[in-house]
């Protein structure tokens, strides 16, 4: 029972204005890539985790678009939210929408077999940096921020982050003790690139975590992060651009 992942597909069929390919020729033909090198390696019987920034959508109804795309390809999905996840809504509206092959993670588990799935989004925290490891390109969308603006996003960040830790927690308790394979989700990288201990990292040691999924990061210098284990954790980072925008195998 093979498992893949790959995340941070930013897919746009339903905002061609937001289509990722607006930052440099790596995201050229994006979704065809991820399409063909999908159906090259996944097969139906398979799982495919998806931990963040799925759709440039703004609304759900929208996001259904990409869905649906999603959907066709082979495969049982596993989604979490991302950062860049606006049309993400509560469980009870993701559920009437959601196709059939797709399934997501707030603040509950996902059971697969003898695999158990879950997780939470994670936010940015001051713990640790990846700006030695990314080769940085001016964001064409992005907005001049003052001094300001600076602080009061360090204390919001810290706000979300502490809140997406209760979260994480709330969902890892949820994993069934006699679970084969327990594995996490989060979009935020929960640990830097030395593998040091993080307030992230100690919640899923707590609950006896075999791996975590992982994306948001992009731009980075190929081979530059491999991540690894460390306290028994396996750490597997997935952005698609990173991975060349095939799945990777992780079980």
């Amino acid at each position: 029972m093979p498992i893949w992942a790959l995340s941070d597909l930013h897919l746009a069929f339903s905002v061609p204005n937001k289509t990722m390919e607006a930052f440099g020729p790596t995201w050229k033909d994006y979704a065809q890539k991820i399409e063909t090198n999908w159906k090259k390696v996944v097969s139906v019987n398979d799982l495919v985790l998806i931990p963040g920034d799925i759709t440039w959508a703004m609304h759900l109804d929208d996001a259904v678009i990409d869905l649906k795309w999603i959907d066709a390809l082979p495969g049982t999905k596993v989604i979490l939210r991302g950062n860049h996840d606006y049309w993400w809504s509560s469980a009870a509206k993701m559920s009437k929408v959601m196709p059939p092959s797709i399934h997501f993670i707030q603040n509950n588990v996902f059971v697969w077999e003898d695999v158990a799935i879950g997780g939470s989004r994670l936010w940015d925290t001051p713990e640790y940096s990846f700006s030695a490891f990314i080769e940085f390109q001016e964001n064409p969308r992005a907005r001049v921020k003052t001094s300001e603006d600076f602080a009061k996003e360090k204390e919001e960040e810290e706000r979300i982050f502490v809140r997406e830790l209760e979260r994480l927690k709330s969902s890892l308790s949820q994993l069934p003790k006699d679970a084969k394979v327990k594995i996490a989700m989060t979009h935020y990288p929960p640990v830097g690139a030395d593998l040091g201990p993080s307030r992230a990292s100690e919640i899923l040691e707590s609950f006896d975590i075999d791996m975590c999924v992982f994306g948001h990061l992009h731009n980075v210098r190929q081979n530059s992060l491999p991540f690894g284990e460390a306290r028994g954790v396996k750490y597997l980072f997935t952005s698609c651009d990173y991975l060349d925008f095939s799945p990777l195998l992780i079980m």
